[in-house]
């Protein structure tokens, strides 16, 4: 990305400063509610150096990311939009990516989406118009070449967003993700997040053919990590979701964290409490393998962990650089 403009988003200064850098999430509620939005942004203030803005994560309806965005950037948090092709045509992408930007966003996470039959409205049209890779390919084209798809010229300012994507490390056929990776390297994303990481030694080997690859210098890549909240969870992570690397040996440990505890709320606190260390632990791992920039903090609904996981890994107080003023809440 050229940045001789200056007007780097925080995410991209700290990564180009070579901290290790830190992003978690911020899931919009199913209503119109903005306090809901504030709330959360709270919970995640100084925890981290942007936050995801999920867009209709699980094909349900929920607040629309932009908008969530900027309840989220008023509250002191910089965003990362994330914009899915399920929902959207090239006019309307390009036509909210230009209003992103007028608000200020500054961050953009390019995804596929979950298909529609998963959600609350089985009946609806998706669109995939164009796929994750296209769309990354479209959003540095309008930033590097001043253009629109269609190869009108943009008169005026264009928006020039820090591109991000996503990697699942561990999906079918594994041998091939790292070249599936260097695809969006070659497509211009400049940052990854992947899929979350359980199995440490697999994601080494992921990892040591990135680097091999020469992929790592093209972007930066951030792992996914999160906390799990019961053995039940764990469980469904490992049999029930594609994509998704689970050993068996973190499902044991998660069920041996409440052996012996009667008490209904205290053997929950104790299956949150080893879901918090595992993370902990596989962070400081994360942070010993190279070509890995940052993490991306996967606590889904569970906003409170986020300061404790981040504070324990050593991860506070994150770097800070100066940032273009926040849109004012009565803009």
């Amino acid at each position: 990305m050229n940045d001789s403009d200056g007007a780097l988003s925080n995410l991209q200064k700290v990564l180009k400063a070579g901290h290790f850098a830190v992003t978690t999430e911020l899931g919009p509620p199913k209503n119109a509610d903005a306090e809901a939005v504030r709330h959360k942004a709270r919970l995640l203030r100084g925890c981290a150096d942007a936050v995801n803005i999920t867009d209709n994560q699980t094909a349900i309806v929920r607040m629309s990311s932009i908008a969530a965005g900027v309840l989220a950037w008023q509250e002191g948090l910089e965003p990362v939009i994330q914009m899915t092709c399920r929902d959207r045509n090239r006019l309307a992408m390009q036509s909210d990516l230009l209003g992103a930007y007028a608000l200020g966003m500054r961050n953009i996470l390019c995804l596929s989406g979950d298909h529609q039959t998963f959600g609350n409205h089985p009946q609806a049209k998706n669109v995939h118009d164009m796929d994750s890779l296209q769309l990354v390919q479209m959003v540095v084209g309008l930033r590097d070449h001043n253009r629109f798809q269609c190869g009108e010229e943009i008169k005026g300012q264009s928006p020039r967003f820090f591109v991000g994507a996503a990697e699942n490390p561990f999906g079918d056929p594994f041998d091939w993700r790292p070249y599936r990776l260097a695809k969006k390297a070659k497509a211009g994303a400049d940052f990854i997040q992947t899929q979350l990481v359980f199995n440490v030694p697999r994601f080494r080997q992921f990892m040591t053919k990135v680097v091999e690859l020469g992929v790592h210098r093209q972007l930066r890549i951030l792992a996914g990590v999160g906390p799990l909240k019961s053995p039940a969870a764990a469980r469904y992570m490992r049999d029930q979701v594609p994509g998704m690397d689970v050993p068996d040996a973190i499902v044991e440990r998660m069920e041996a964290a409440g052996q012996g505890i009667a008490d209904k709320k205290a053997r929950a606190a104790a299956y949150k409490e080893e879901g918090i260390r595992i993370c902990v632990e596989t962070i400081a791992q994360m942070r010993e393998i190279e070509g890995v920039a940052g993490i991306h903090l996967m606590a889904i609904e569970w906003e409170e962990a986020v300061s404790v996981i981040t504070e324990r890994a050593g991860l506070l107080p994150r770097p800070t650089f100066e940032t273009p003023a926040v849109v004012s809440e009565s803009a």
